[in-house]
């Protein structure tokens, strides 16, 4: 990959949040907190247009709440075009982490993760997608 340098001109109160955005997120310099924001609005665009991503669906549940499991295994099955594979760990006694890879349409994956994520039981969800080219 090659790089391009340009200059960029900002007032000083969005430098300002600019370098408080890179230091609370840890970016070694500006270059970096840039190239993170300008890929992230791509990423996002992209969603909305409806192109293939991957991504990642993170579930937390307690694994005793009823019939969790089977749904979505129920809901998982009729994805299966779009699911590459699921994981499942054991947190605790009672909570459980469910990932599950996903690659397709935005939308789509989009369908799969509300239809995960609004299981009654179901403590946490998160989509997480990125661009595949």
């Amino acid at each position: 990959m090659s790089v391009t340098r340009f200059s960029v001109s900002l007032e000083k109160e969005l430098l300002e949040e600019l370098d408080r955005f890179a230091e609370n997120n840890s970016f070694a310099n500006r270059s970096q907190a840039l190239r993170h924001l300008i890929e992230k609005n791509i990423i996002e665009e992209k969603w909305q247009c409806n192109n293939v991503v991957a991504g990642a669906i993170i579930l937390i549940y307690d694994h005793h709440k009823k019939d969790i499991s089977s749904k979505s295994n129920d809901i998982q099955h009729d994805f299966h075009d779009v699911i590459l594979s699921t994981q499942h760990y054991h947190l605790s006694h009672d909570i459980c982490l469910e990932i599950t890879a996903v690659k397709g349409e935005a939308n789509r994956l989009t369908e799969l993760s509300d239809k995960l994520i609004t299981i009654k039981g179901i403590k946490h969800g998160k989509l997480v997608m990125s661009k595949t080219d």
